[in-house]
Protein backbone atom coordinates (compact mmCIF):
# COMPACT_ATOMS: atom_id res chain seq x y z
CA UNK A 1 0.00 0.00 0.00
CA UNK A 2 1.58 3.39 -1.27
CA UNK A 3 1.91 5.89 2.04
CA UNK A 4 1.53 9.61 1.80
CA UNK A 5 3.31 12.91 2.68
CA UNK A 6 0.74 15.48 2.29
CA UNK A 7 2.31 19.06 0.95
CA UNK A 8 0.38 22.37 2.45
CA UNK A 9 1.05 25.62 0.65
CA UNK A 10 -0.98 28.58 1.71
CA UNK A 11 -0.77 31.20 -1.34
CA UNK A 12 -2.03 34.76 -2.31
CA UNK A 13 -2.67 36.32 -5.70
CA UNK A 14 0.76 38.38 -5.08
CA UNK A 15 3.04 34.98 -4.46
CA UNK A 16 1.58 32.98 -6.90
CA UNK A 17 3.95 33.50 -9.77
CA UNK A 18 6.64 31.86 -7.11
CA UNK A 19 4.35 28.04 -7.56
CA UNK A 20 6.46 27.37 -10.64
CA UNK A 21 9.47 27.28 -8.77
CA UNK A 22 8.13 25.26 -5.81
CA UNK A 23 6.50 22.95 -7.78
CA UNK A 24 9.94 22.23 -9.48
CA UNK A 25 11.47 21.67 -6.12
CA UNK A 26 9.04 19.54 -5.48
CA UNK A 27 9.06 17.57 -8.65
CA UNK A 28 12.68 16.85 -7.69
CA UNK A 29 12.49 14.78 -4.52
CA UNK A 30 12.83 11.60 -4.15
CA UNK A 31 10.99 9.25 -2.08
CA UNK A 32 11.36 5.55 -0.32
CA UNK A 33 9.71 2.73 -2.17
CA UNK A 34 6.17 2.77 -0.97
CA UNK A 35 5.78 6.68 -0.77
CA UNK A 36 4.23 9.78 -2.38
CA UNK A 37 3.37 13.34 -1.86
CA UNK A 38 0.70 15.00 -2.64
CA UNK A 39 0.48 18.47 -2.49
CA UNK A 40 -2.77 20.62 -1.09
CA UNK A 41 -2.89 24.62 -2.72
CA UNK A 42 -4.91 26.51 -0.59
CA UNK A 43 -5.60 29.87 -2.06
CA UNK A 44 -6.16 32.34 1.28
CA UNK A 45 -8.80 34.27 -0.76
CA UNK A 46 -11.19 33.78 -3.97
CA UNK A 47 -9.25 35.79 -7.00
CA UNK A 48 -8.96 34.66 -10.09
CA UNK A 49 -5.07 35.23 -10.39
CA UNK A 50 -3.92 32.00 -8.48
CA UNK A 51 -5.48 29.14 -10.51
CA UNK A 52 -4.05 29.59 -13.44
CA UNK A 53 -0.47 29.70 -12.02
CA UNK A 54 -1.35 26.10 -10.45
CA UNK A 55 0.69 23.82 -12.23
CA UNK A 56 -1.19 20.52 -13.86
CA UNK A 57 -0.61 17.49 -12.48
CA UNK A 58 -2.80 14.82 -10.62
CA UNK A 59 -0.86 14.90 -7.36
CA UNK A 60 -2.13 18.94 -6.89
CA UNK A 61 -5.22 19.94 -5.10
CA UNK A 62 -5.96 23.44 -5.59
CA UNK A 63 -8.91 25.03 -2.64
CA UNK A 64 -10.18 28.62 -2.78
CA UNK A 65 -11.95 30.15 0.96
CA UNK A 66 -12.31 33.28 2.68
CA UNK A 67 -8.93 35.31 3.76
CA UNK A 68 -7.63 34.59 7.06
CA UNK A 69 -4.55 34.77 6.55
CA UNK A 70 -1.77 31.82 5.97
CA UNK A 71 -2.10 30.15 9.10
CA UNK A 72 -6.14 29.80 8.54
CA UNK A 73 -5.56 28.87 5.02
CA UNK A 74 -2.79 26.41 5.88
CA UNK A 75 -5.37 24.63 8.72
CA UNK A 76 -8.32 24.43 5.88
CA UNK A 77 -6.20 22.96 4.17
CA UNK A 78 -6.13 20.01 6.40
CA UNK A 79 -9.60 19.07 5.90
CA UNK A 80 -8.17 17.43 2.81
CA UNK A 81 -4.87 15.59 4.11
CA UNK A 82 -6.84 12.76 5.82
CA UNK A 83 -5.15 10.34 3.61
CA UNK A 84 -1.85 11.55 4.82
CA UNK A 85 0.53 10.44 7.71
CA UNK A 86 2.65 13.28 7.55
CA UNK A 87 2.24 17.08 6.96
CA UNK A 88 4.98 19.04 5.34
CA UNK A 89 4.83 22.93 5.11
CA UNK A 90 5.99 24.57 2.13
CA UNK A 91 5.37 28.07 1.58
CA UNK A 92 4.65 29.77 -2.06
CA UNK A 93 7.23 31.29 -2.15
CA UNK A 94 9.57 28.85 -0.87
CA UNK A 95 11.73 25.83 -2.42
CA UNK A 96 12.59 22.37 -1.23
CA UNK A 97 16.12 21.53 -1.37
CA UNK A 98 17.31 17.65 -2.90
CA UNK A 99 16.28 15.46 0.06
CA UNK A 100 14.39 17.37 2.01
CA UNK A 101 11.77 15.26 2.08
CA UNK A 102 13.41 12.03 2.36
CA UNK A 103 15.48 13.06 5.71
CA UNK A 104 12.59 14.34 7.48
CA UNK A 105 10.94 11.07 6.86
CA UNK A 106 13.87 8.76 7.85
CA UNK A 107 14.52 11.12 11.09
CA UNK A 108 10.08 10.44 11.79
CA UNK A 109 10.89 7.07 11.04
CA UNK A 110 12.86 5.68 13.03
CA UNK A 111 11.60 7.17 16.10
CA UNK A 112 8.47 7.28 16.93
CA UNK A 113 9.01 9.35 19.98
CA UNK A 114 10.01 11.94 17.70
CA UNK A 115 6.77 14.04 16.32
CA UNK A 116 7.79 16.57 14.11
CA UNK A 117 11.16 17.42 12.30
CA UNK A 118 12.72 21.13 10.66
CA UNK A 119 16.19 21.79 9.08
CA UNK A 120 18.97 24.51 8.44
CA UNK A 121 17.44 27.21 6.24
CA UNK A 122 19.13 29.38 3.64
CA UNK A 123 17.40 32.98 2.49
CA UNK A 124 17.32 33.38 -0.96
CA UNK A 125 17.96 36.78 -1.61
CA UNK A 126 16.46 38.68 -4.91
CA UNK A 127 20.21 38.64 -6.61
CA UNK A 128 19.85 34.78 -6.17
CA UNK A 129 22.68 34.72 -3.57
CA UNK A 130 21.88 32.57 -0.01
CA UNK A 131 23.02 33.67 3.26
CA UNK A 132 22.60 31.59 6.02
CA UNK A 133 21.77 32.22 9.92
CA UNK A 134 24.07 31.98 12.92
CA UNK A 135 22.94 29.45 15.58
CA UNK A 136 21.90 26.24 14.66
CA UNK A 137 21.43 23.40 16.61
CA UNK A 138 23.39 20.56 16.20
CA UNK A 139 22.01 17.97 14.19
CA UNK A 140 19.59 15.81 16.27
CA UNK A 141 16.73 15.45 18.46
CA UNK A 142 15.20 18.34 19.83
CA UNK A 143 13.77 17.74 23.03
CA UNK A 144 10.79 19.18 24.68
CA UNK A 145 10.72 22.77 25.38
CA UNK A 146 14.42 23.57 23.95
CA UNK A 147 12.84 25.43 21.73
CA UNK A 148 10.55 27.08 23.80
CA UNK A 149 12.90 27.85 26.45
CA UNK A 150 15.73 29.37 23.90
CA UNK A 151 12.73 31.45 21.97
CA UNK A 152 11.22 33.21 25.69
CA UNK A 153 15.65 33.94 26.32
CA UNK A 154 16.50 35.21 23.11
CA UNK A 155 14.30 37.71 21.93
CA UNK A 156 11.32 35.33 20.63
CA UNK A 157 13.69 34.17 17.83
CA UNK A 158 13.67 30.69 17.74
CA UNK A 159 16.68 28.26 17.11
CA UNK A 160 14.98 26.30 14.24
CA UNK A 161 12.60 27.48 11.57
CA UNK A 162 9.12 26.61 11.15
CA UNK A 163 8.85 27.07 7.80
CA UNK A 164 10.47 23.91 7.52
CA UNK A 165 8.22 21.85 9.34
CA UNK A 166 7.42 17.92 9.16
CA UNK A 167 4.65 16.91 10.94
CA UNK A 168 2.52 13.86 12.05
CA UNK A 169 -0.60 14.21 10.72
CA UNK A 170 -2.74 13.20 13.93
CA UNK A 171 -0.04 15.33 16.06
CA UNK A 172 -0.90 18.25 13.86
CA UNK A 173 -4.30 18.26 14.21
CA UNK A 174 -4.69 17.30 17.89
CA UNK A 175 -2.49 20.81 18.60
CA UNK A 176 -5.54 22.53 15.89
CA UNK A 177 -3.38 23.23 13.33
CA UNK A 178 -2.00 26.75 12.84
CA UNK A 179 -2.54 29.52 15.61
CA UNK A 180 -5.13 31.97 14.81
CA UNK A 181 -2.95 34.79 14.81
CA UNK A 182 -2.35 37.61 12.10
CA UNK A 183 1.69 36.48 11.90
CA UNK A 184 3.78 34.48 13.65
CA UNK A 185 1.29 31.60 13.37
CA UNK A 186 4.02 29.37 12.15
CA UNK A 187 5.70 29.93 15.67
CA UNK A 188 3.37 29.39 17.27
CA UNK A 189 2.56 25.86 15.91
CA UNK A 190 6.46 25.10 16.22
CA UNK A 191 6.45 25.83 19.82
CA UNK A 192 3.58 24.24 20.70
CA UNK A 193 5.00 20.95 19.20
CA UNK A 194 8.10 21.55 21.18
CA UNK A 195 5.73 21.72 24.26
CA UNK A 196 4.66 18.34 23.71
CA UNK A 197 6.74 16.41 22.05
CA UNK A 198 10.37 15.56 20.61
CA UNK A 199 11.91 16.78 17.64
CA UNK A 200 14.49 16.62 14.67
CA UNK A 201 16.76 19.09 13.35
CA UNK A 202 18.63 18.19 10.44
CA UNK A 203 21.82 20.18 9.77
CA UNK A 204 21.39 19.50 5.90
CA UNK A 205 19.92 22.46 4.09
CA UNK A 206 16.17 21.94 3.87
CA UNK A 207 14.63 25.04 2.00
CA UNK A 208 15.14 28.34 0.50
CA UNK A 209 13.73 31.01 2.28
CA UNK A 210 13.06 33.37 -0.57
CA UNK A 211 13.51 37.23 0.93
CA UNK A 212 11.27 39.46 -1.29
CA UNK A 213 9.00 43.18 -1.00
CA UNK A 214 5.96 41.59 -0.96
CA UNK A 215 6.08 38.72 1.64
CA UNK A 216 4.43 39.24 5.11
CA UNK A 217 7.33 39.44 7.24
CA UNK A 218 8.87 42.63 5.27
CA UNK A 219 5.40 44.48 6.16
CA UNK A 220 5.72 47.14 8.47
CA UNK A 221 2.67 45.96 10.64
CA UNK A 222 4.59 42.74 11.09
CA UNK A 223 7.39 45.01 13.45
CA UNK A 224 4.50 47.03 15.14
CA UNK A 225 5.56 47.09 18.77
CA UNK A 226 2.23 46.43 20.19
CA UNK A 227 1.05 43.97 17.83
CA UNK A 228 4.41 41.87 18.59
CA UNK A 229 4.36 41.64 21.98
CA UNK A 230 0.83 40.61 21.93
CA UNK A 231 1.36 37.54 19.39
CA UNK A 232 4.56 36.72 21.64
CA UNK A 233 2.64 36.53 24.70
CA UNK A 234 -0.51 34.53 23.51
CA UNK A 235 2.11 32.11 21.75
CA UNK A 236 4.12 31.60 24.86
CA UNK A 237 0.82 31.01 26.79
CA UNK A 238 -0.16 28.51 24.72
CA UNK A 239 2.90 26.59 24.78
CA UNK A 240 3.47 26.86 28.71
CA UNK A 241 0.04 25.70 29.05
CA UNK A 242 0.35 22.97 26.99
CA UNK A 243 4.11 21.96 29.00
CA UNK A 244 1.93 22.09 32.21
CA UNK A 245 -0.82 20.12 31.56
CA UNK A 246 1.50 17.53 30.41
CA UNK A 247 0.08 16.04 27.64
CA UNK A 248 2.91 13.86 25.69
CA UNK A 249 3.61 12.90 22.16
CA UNK A 250 3.05 9.30 22.06
CA UNK A 251 1.10 9.20 24.91
CA UNK A 252 2.63 7.59 27.49
CA UNK A 253 6.10 9.05 27.45
CA UNK A 254 7.64 10.71 29.98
Amino acid sequence: MTRRIIIVTAVHAPSAHFLATAYASLREQELPAGWEWHWLIQEDGTTDQVAPQVPADARITFKQGRSGGPGVARTIALAHASDGEYVKVLDADDQLTPGALARDLAALEADRTIGWATSRVLDLLPDGSTAGFPGDPEQGPIERQAVLDHWASHDYLAQVHPATLFVRRDLLVALGGWMALPASEDTGLLLALNSTSRGWFSSEVGLLYRKWEGQATSQAAHVDTAERAARMAVIEARARALASFQWRYPLGSR
